[in-house]
């Protein structure tokens, strides 16, 4: 399996990894606002079609010893907040919501969990994307988000978010062709 999101269709980035199970676990980790913003971002989440999705984002807090984060995300270095809504709920294998709600760009995020022996395969598909540079960012985004899901879940201490999200970006900037 390669760690790398792939382009699926114009707009679609898909990143598939296989987590430590069980399921239920790995469900909590992506519905929980606690276990959850160990990894991406706080909020709290309606567990249902049509409910509410904020997300609250920290992200220089979600590692230690990190850099700072880019130019371009240094807006981003404090708490940031987006909105969105569950377009389907199905405990404990499917949730997908709209990602930015009242912006210019509304996205939408899909996690698929499927149990596999005492590991999860977690198929995560954003779709939407705007632009290349959209892509890229939100590439290296759930690469990095990931990384450090797999290294909690595992017990591991995750590399500096920014550090890893800057050479990931850059990685994808190498690997996903100009429209």
């Amino acid at each position: 399996m390669n760690d790398h999101g792939i382009v699926t269709a114009p707009g679609t980035l898909r990143i598939e990894r296989l987590m430590p199970g069980p399921i239920e676990r790995l469900w909590a980790y992506l519905t929980e606002p606690e276990k959850r913003r160990a990894w991406l971002a706080g909020g709290d989440m309606q567990l249902r079609p049509g409910g509410e999705v904020e997300l609250v984002f920290r992200n220089s807090e979600l590692t230690d010893g990190d850099d700072r984060p880019p130019p371009k995300y240094e807006k981003y270095a404090g708490e940031s907040r987006m909105r969105g809504r569950i377009v389907a709920c199905e405990p404990p294998r499917l949730l997908s919501y709209t990602w930015g709600e009242g912006g210019d760009n509304v996205s939408e995020v899909s996690f698929e969990l499927t149990p596999r022996a005492d590991k999860v395969l977690l198929v995560v598909t954003h779709r939407n994307l705007a632009t290349r540079d959209d892509m890229l960012s939100v590439a290296g985004g759930w690469h990095a988000h990931l990384g450090i899901l797999d290294d909690r879940l595992n017990g591991r201490e995750p590399a500096g978010f920014w550090r890893t999200h800057a050479r990931l970006e850059a990685e994808y900037e190498r690997r996903i062709a100009p429209a």
